[in-house]
């Protein structure tokens, strides 16, 4: 995995992000997809400019699910954010990734989406969230291109799911994941918002060699420019990763 992923330099990464005063472009299929594979600037500990949680990596990856507690954002800047998804590949497999989760902002709205990159992500619609929601998330790989991507707001009752038919690009079912996300947005990493604390409860995903948790997966956390942004670690099955920038 630590020779797969192309480096990227967290140094002078703080004067990309989008300015105050820009508009922050949200999640959505009239933008490009976001970048989502893991940008590692190191080889031990695991750090990324962009990835912060677990990866197992293993083969025969259909099936990922997890559920967490949608964060309330602490930091007051309204263009920051951060995305909390569970995915199938973009870790040591970059030709796709199936995945969908839940993106959180400064400003304190949310959006609920989906994506098999690299086609862009798509916000599901009616689907309500709010601080405290417990959100469960899934994405099941039925083949290698195709798939279906389910969010569950147990708080609400509410369920939303989408179904992947024939896409351009195919998995390669070698990691499950679950993580906290720095995105992109206009090509820069958009200023990472302080979440606080999400921990992925019920976590599990199912390979060619039965049912696995986040424990004993890689863990990666967020360093930009010198700066360990976050802490994740496993307790039994649970993954938790807490904001520390």
């Amino acid at each position: 995995m630590k020779n797969a992923i192309l480096i990227a330099a967290a140094v002078g990464l703080a004067a990309a992000l989008p300015q105050p005063g820009a508009p922050l472009t949200r999640r959505g299929g009239t933008r490009p997809p976001h970048h989502s594979a893991p940008r590692r600037n190191t080889t031990y500990p695991e750090y990324s400019s962009n990835w912060a949680g677990a990866v197992q990596i293993g083969t025969g990856f259909t099936f990922v699910t997890g559920t967490i507690t949608v964060p309330s954002v602490y930091n007051g800047n309204p263009y920051s954010a951060a995305s909390a998804w569970v995915g199938i590949d973009g870790d040591t497999c970059q030709t796709a990734i199936l995945q969908t989760g839940v993106s959180f902002y400064g400003d304190g709205s949310y959006d609920a989406w989906y994506e098999w990159i690299p086609d862009y992500s798509y916000s599901f619609s009616g689907f309500g969230l709010r601080a405290g929601d417990e959100i469960r998330m899934t994405v099941d790989a039925t083949s290698k291109t195709t798939g279906v991507a389910t969010l569950e707001n147990l708080s609400t009752g509410a369920k939303v799911s989408h179904t992947f038919r024939n896409t351009p690009s195919t998995l390669c079912e070698t990691n499950a994941e679950w993580i906290v996300e720095d995105f992109e947005s206009g090509g820069s990493l958009v200023p990472f918002a302080d979440f606080g604390t999400v921990t992925f409860t019920d976590a599990y995903a199912t390979g060619s060699g039965g049912q696995v948790t986040p424990q004993g997966a890689t863990i990666i956390d967020i360093r930009q420019s010198g700066r360990v942004l976050t802490n994740c670690g496993t307790s039994g099955a649970d993954l938790t990763c807490t904001y520390t920038g």
